[in-house]
């Protein structure tokens, strides 16, 4: 980041924040907005505990869950898409409609028709994330090397290994872009659901400290949901650079 002419590291940016988030919360500017420190001693005394630990466990596993599903089911449509005209049309019109859409409207739906539980809360997960990963493994195998195409179909590769060791490595990077923006997207989906479905794990923390005023413990929470999805983020993004890395040297 360039600042007045000098180069000035990023992390600046959020010290500033942070500052003024403390100056704000000294001030008793507001009644929802406690000092950053005490936010900061809120999140020490909250991470050993065992009731965090334990909504922990169950909103990670469903964001586990759903993500998994939204990879396994994300990036075969995505391949099929680009290589099927006809799957590309009938089925595009309806993953740029839900990748817009607001997913969270949908979710009063999904209660009424799976039920008040963990099952809900992985279904939100998958919706809110699997269509931008199908985009992305679409555009990846649409703009891979035909060269590479031909030349293993020239030395005799089948259908298979066409598909698992040409395609799906050249559109790696796209996939792995489409992953990335995935997690964010899981992350929303993972807290929503818990918050609007069936009041577990996080979200019924989250619930717990809204309604009773306790500003510094939701402040908390929030900030390490930040931090975990910033983590995950860019965890994807370093894989995401080495594998464009290896791309461009191939």
């Amino acid at each position: 980041m360039t600042l007045f002419g000098r180069k000035v590291p990023i992390t600046l940016s959020i010290a500033v924040w942070f500052v003024v988030w403390e100056l704000v919360g000294r001030a008793g500017l507001s009644s929802i907005v406690p000092p950053f420190t005490a936010v900061i001693a809120a999140t020490i005394t909250l991470l050993p505990t065992e009731k965090f630990a334990s909504a922990a466990r169950i909103t990670l596993e469903a964001f586990a869950l759903g993500m998994g599903l939204a990879v396994m089911i994300g990036v075969p449509v995505g391949v099929l898409m680009a290589r099927f005209e006809s799957v590309g049309r009938v089925l595009g019109l309806w993953v740029n409609i839900f990748i817009s859409a607001p997913i969270s409207a949908l979710v009063p739906i999904l209660m009424a028709v799976i039920g008040i539980g963990q099952s809900t809360v992985v279904v939100t997960v998958l919706l809110f994330a699997v269509f931008v990963i199908i985009l992305d493994t679409q555009v990846g195998v649409k703009h891979a090397s035909r060269s590479l195409e031909e030349m293993a179909r020239s030395f005799g590769a089948g259908p298979a290994q066409l598909y698992t060791k040409v395609l799906i490595l050249s559109a790696l990077p796209e996939i792995l872009a489409g992953i990335r923006l995935a997690v964010i997207r899981g992350v929303k989906g993972v807290v929503i659901g818990q918050l609007l479905v069936s009041i577990i794990g996080v979200g019924e923390m989250l619930e717990l400290y809204s309604r009773n005023f306790m500003m510094e413990e939701f402040w908390a929470l929030v900030v390490i949901i930040f931090i975990f999805a910033f983590a995950l983020s860019e965890g994807v993004a370093w894989l995401e650079r080495r594998v464009e890395f290896y791309a461009g040297t191939r």
